[in-house]
């Protein structure tokens, strides 16, 4: 996959920087790149512009990141069964489009594709934690506010991080893409210390919503590839979408997937409902007008977000849950932003606590 950019703009005192330089060096000659003074107005929405968050992911903006790089994950309260996940916030937001992005309404006010040129300075931050608990595995992941491989093939950050964890005994780093983009992991050894997850979403779901989104086969084909380079492969269901069919359509999804990948070859699977809060949702059916799957029967939570029912939830969760057990591998399971009562619900156990899962799914 490609992506296409208008322009690139380079904050004053980050053109030398390694990401700065392999950015120039690597896109097209149309695109235009200039040094601007000052980020700030760079990332803010497009004045005029018909869909300044459209026309926002087409202006990267090279940048020094002034707040910390390694955060906990949105998901991480008491009110949900948490998986132990730390965010690595190396880019802001997506070259993709897709309908349900909570990012449309998290980076309304700042469009713009930013890239830290400092990105090396998380580091530190990640020998840090690496520190403070060396008998504890942590899995640090770089796909929550933009798609860890996006725009790999012209920033390479995938390499500087997979030599810096491969020799981190405790750092597992999660690369979370719905792409294909795989070409410079096949370059490095991961030594076992880096995954590639990948969102997979029926055929359906993936024309309805996944807008420049590699097709769910060409995920899967990634997957492959990258589990024979030696990295470990997981997989998220997630968000799921509750439709007429969707379960008949995810069970096929799975059946696709495990006769390419066998269950005891993923490291992990997780689900987690379609989930948007009233804004979100506004904001997507003002963009995608067309798109039917926007338009489901949800009930408000006591987290101020959308969700398909209760019972819906469980049926579809227990139905992939089922599907994979079937399979016939003992493959970790969990459910993202949901209470711990539906995780009892769905597998019949409470959850482990936090940093028994994130360990689990670190590999320790």
């Amino acid at each position: 996959m490609r992506f296409e950019l208008d322009q690139v703009l380079i904050e004053h005192g980050c053109a030398d920087s390694a990401i700065a330089r392999r950015i120039v060096r690597s896109i097209p000659p149309e695109v235009s790149v200039r040094e601007i003074e000052s980020a700030r107005a760079a990332t803010a929405p497009s004045l005029g512009a018909r869909d300044p968050f459209s026309a926002g992911k087409r202006r990267m903006v090279v940048m020094r990141r002034k707040a910390p790089f390694l955060m906990g994950c949105p998901a991480g309260s008491a009110e949900f069964a948490c998986c132990g996940y730390l965010i690595l916030a190396l880019a802001s937001n997506c070259p993709m489009d897709c309908s349900y992005c909570f990012l449309q309404e998290y980076l309304a006010d700042n469009p713009a594709f930013q890239v830290y040129a400092n990105f090396t300075d998380s580091f530190a931050e990640l020998e840090k934690l690496a520190a403070t608990a060396p008998n504890r595995t942590f899995r640090v992941g770089t796909g929550e506010l933009a798609d860890s491989l996006a725009f790999d093939s012209i920033t390479g950050i995938s390499g500087d991080l997979v030599d810096f964890f491969a020799a981190r005994e405790n750092l597992t780093v999660e690369f979370k893409t719905k792409t294909d983009e795989i070409d410079n992991l096949l370059k490095v050894d991961p030594r076992g210390r880096a995954l590639v997850s990948w969102t997979l979403s029926p055929e359906r779901v993936y024309r309805t919503m996944e807008h420049r989104t590699a097709a769910p086969a060409a995920r899967i084909a990634a997957a492959r590839a990258v589990l024979g380079a030696g990295y470990r492969v997981a997989f998220h269901f997630d968000p799921l979408v509750a439709y007429d069919g969707a379960e008949r359509d995810y069970l096929e999804l799975i059946k696709q997937l495990i006769d390419s990948i066998p269950p005891k070859k993923m490291s992990f699977v997780s689900m987690g409902i379609l989930r948007m809060t009233p804004q979100l949702r506004t904001i997507a059916r003002r963009r995608f007008p067309e798109d039917a799957m926007l338009c489901g029967e949800d009930s408000l939570a006591a987290d101020a977000r959308l969700r398909a029912f209760a019972p819906l939830r469980i049926r579809l969760y227990g139905a992939l849950a089922e599907r994979l057990k079937k399979a016939g591998a003992e493959l970790p399971i969990y459910l993202c932003m949901e209470p711990p009562g539906m995780h009892e619900r769905v597998f019949g156990v409470p959850p482990a606590k936090p940093a028994t899962i994130g360990a689990r799914l670190a590999g320790a």
